[in-house]
């Protein structure tokens, strides 16, 4: 380029500046507009009304607030933001695309809902960069970022202040807060002060079916205010009002409601401030409509260029906080920089499996027959010390799940730095609460109830599971053998049904030395969550020789031989191993040569490879025994296969008894091997 060329650019540059003016706070929201409402239209489907309704509270919440850095978006110190009300995912993939993070594009923009795109009808935690969690379900985000609000305080106690300080943000919706998991979310935080956490409300009156009035006239600020939190209302669409409303609640020593009144579809002619902006596409003449009336003239997906840039200007804002961030980390020794490493992405310590290992060696010497849930207690007190990450908690049974270890401190707005959380009886809080407390990383938790309450927190459950989350859940009284209790707590059903959600190990051990290696297995699986059922009642040791492999970890494994060749394979879980063991004592008495197989983890037997899986089941009859329903059993019995276990609900007496009341006995087993003969 010559100079006079150089020189005729510059000048063409700021003609171009005094052309395009600074844009305002109203054509920064309405990028955030169009983009999702052109994406919603090319997809034929999707939730136009929040993205366009809550761009004003957006918009002055990245561009004035939100610690973040695209170009180092896992920086372990900024702020995050929950898109609770997950149907308007286009509202965060619009300020992904605007803020630059690389793999947000707008053709991924233009791919909205399409198979195989990171622009999911609702966001999906590993798509993209800047999605923190998996959102859709209702209510869930909101308890999530309750559970990041604390594990930022809890590393905030561990690590202070130079490293950890940060907000989190949650963007919820008249749906999410007629959900009922929003109630032991509220409560929760403002039991245990989460200042660090605000919650921004779309207060617009519309749910799918129309005005919220049709359902619900609950006060909702109030029910915050009664929860212990800070509480505002702003006009959502005032930007000024709204950032000092931000503002406040960043001083606040409590958890932060702001409730933003906003009409749905906003600018959109006839549908906005109606259910019809919703959960539709707008149409093209109703688009047409909104550019006309908010003054964008730009066309389908197209950004100007003074807009974008001053996006993209957004997301350097916080570059010199992360840059000094990064000074304070360096400035720590060694061996504080590790540990801090790895408590945010939760590698296990050096030495911690021979740490289990070690354990299994004294119990299997000393041979207790301990509950399982005891034996889970056990191996907890020998681990806890090591992995300084692992925090407990139980839905207010901790001395029915034994949870807690002995020099657990319990976590108090006082006190976060403690080891263990009394959820109360929120078991479904509970397990978003540590999903959310996984995904902010720092904390590796684990929750117990009873397993028949798993039913309760079935769905942050399944999303432990398709976020791929290291989540361990401890339930007990996993039969009937819990006893007196009765059917509403024997949970026949309940290890079918999650057995039957994908990305879940759900182990059952037999003894105390299978309860130790599947917490082994439990904690080494990064990606996958792991529901530990445990007894209630005391079971016989049926591990009597030492190893350290993890025989648990094939998920099924031969546990007795035959003395000659096979001609039963009897295959247990749990406290029914005892029971195929004791029925191979009696069929050997009868001349049947019978092998038993301990399946601790159906889901793991699965993964072996065929020859191993074939060559353990074997050839003749097969046997399954389970104080549970069949169901799932079936691909393991073959079709001249038996199953003895539960056919109904359970009853009210002593756990002995009942099993002698429902047949599942070696008495039964044996009999049953003779029908099959």
């Amino acid at each position: 380029m010559t100079p006079d060329q150089s020189e005729l650019a510059v000048t063409k540059a700021h003609q171009r500046s005094n052309i395009e003016p600074d844009p305002t706070h109203e054509q920064m929201a309405n990028a955030i507009r169009f983009l999702s409402a052109d994406a919603v239209e090319e997809a034929g489907s999707g939730h136009p009304g929040m993205p366009m309704g809550m761009a004003d509270v957006a918009t002055v919440l990245y561009s004035q607030f939100l610690k973040f850095d695209p170009s180092d978006p896992n920086w372990p110190d900024r702020d995050r933001f929950v898109l609770s009300a997950g149907h308007g995912s286009m509202l965060l993939y619009s300020l992904l695309y605007l803020t630059g993070y690389e793999d947000m594009t707008i053709s991924d923009i233009k791919n909205f809902r399409q198979l195989g795109s990171k622009t999911a009808g609702h966001p999906e935690f590993g798509h993209a960069t800047g999605i923190e969690t998996t959102t859709g379900p209702l209510g869930q985000g909101l308890t999530m970022a309750v559970g990041m609000a604390l594990a930022e305080r809890m590393t905030n106690a561990r690590f202070g202040s130079d490293l950890v300080d940060h907000f989190t943000y949650v963007l919820v919706g008249d749906g999410c807060l007629m959900e009922g998991i929003s109630h032991e979310a509220i409560s929760f935080a403002g039991h245990l002060q989460l200042n660090k956490l605000i919650v921004l409300f779309d207060d617009n009156s519309i749910s799918i079916d129309g005005a919220t009035e049709l359902s619900v006239s609950d006060n909702q600020l109030g029910r915050f205010e009664a929860s212990g939190w800070h509480v505002l209302a702003v006009d959502g669409h005032d930007p000024k009002d709204v950032a000092s409303a931000i503002a406040a609640a960043r001083e606040s020593s409590h958890p932060s409601l702001i409730a933003c009144k906003t009409v749905i579809g906003f600018g959109s002619p006839i549908k906005a401030g109606t259910a019809a902006a919703h959960g539709a596409p707008l149409g093209e003449d109703v688009i047409a409509g909104a550019r006309e009336r908010l003054n964008w003239v730009s066309a389908k997906f197209e950004i100007p260029d003074n807009i974008l840039s001053t996006w993209r200007k957004v997301s350097g804002r916080s570059r010199a906080k992360r840059d000094n961030w990064y000074t304070q980390l360096e400035a720590l020794s060694d061996h504080e920089r590790r540990l801090f490493d790895a408590a945010i992405h939760g590698h296990l310590p050096a030495g911690w499996l021979d740490v289990i290992n070690d354990h299994k060696k004294i119990i299997t010497k000393k041979a207790p027959e301990w509950a399982t849930r005891k034996a889970s207690g056990e191996l907890l007190e020998a681990i806890i010390n090591i992995i300084p990450e692992l925090v407990g908690g139980s839905a207010d049974l901790t001395g029915s799940n034994n949870t807690k270890t002995a020099d657990a401190e319990i976590i108090s707005p006082r006190h976060y730095n403690g080891r263990y959380i009394h959820y109360g009886v929120r078991e479904f809080g509970m397990g978003a609460i540590m999903n959310g407390m996984v995904l902010h990383g720092g904390v590796i938790p684990y929750g117990g109830t009873f397993l028949v309450f798993a039913d309760y927190m079935r769905p942050a459950i399944r999303l432990s599971a398709l976020m791929r989350q290291r989540v361990v859940y401890v339930l007990t009284h996993d039969s009937i053998g819990l006893g007196e209790d009765g059917p509403t707590h024997q949970p026949v059903e309940t290890l079918a049904s999650l057995r039957a959600i994908p990305n879940l190990n759900v182990f059952r051990p037999a003894d105390a030395v299978e309860v130790a290696e599947s917490w082994a297995f439990a904690l080494s699986s990064e990606e996958t969550p792991s529901i530990i059922a445990l007894t209630r009642q005391g079971v016989p040791m049926v591990r009597t020789i030492h190893t350290n492999e993890n025989l648990s970890g094939k998920g099924g494994y031969l546990i007795s031989q035959a003395q000659g060749k096979s001609e039963v394979t009897l295959i247990a879980s749990g406290s029914e191993v005892w029971i195929a063991l004791e029925a191979q004592k009696l069929l050997q008495k009868n001349m049947i040569d019978s092998s038993v197989i301990s399946m601790p983890c159906c889901e793991l037997f699965d993964k072996q490879d065929e020859e191993y899986r074939m060559e353990l089941l074997g050839s003749g009859i097969r046997v399954a025994v389970e104080a549970a329903v069949a169901q799932g059993w079936e691909k393991y019995l073959g079709e001249n296969g038996r199953f003895v276990g539960m056919t109904g609900f359970g009853a009210s007496a002593p756990g002995d008894r009942l099993y002698k009341h429902f047949g599942i006995t070696p008495e039964v087993v044996v009999e049953t091997v003779k029908d099959l003969l």
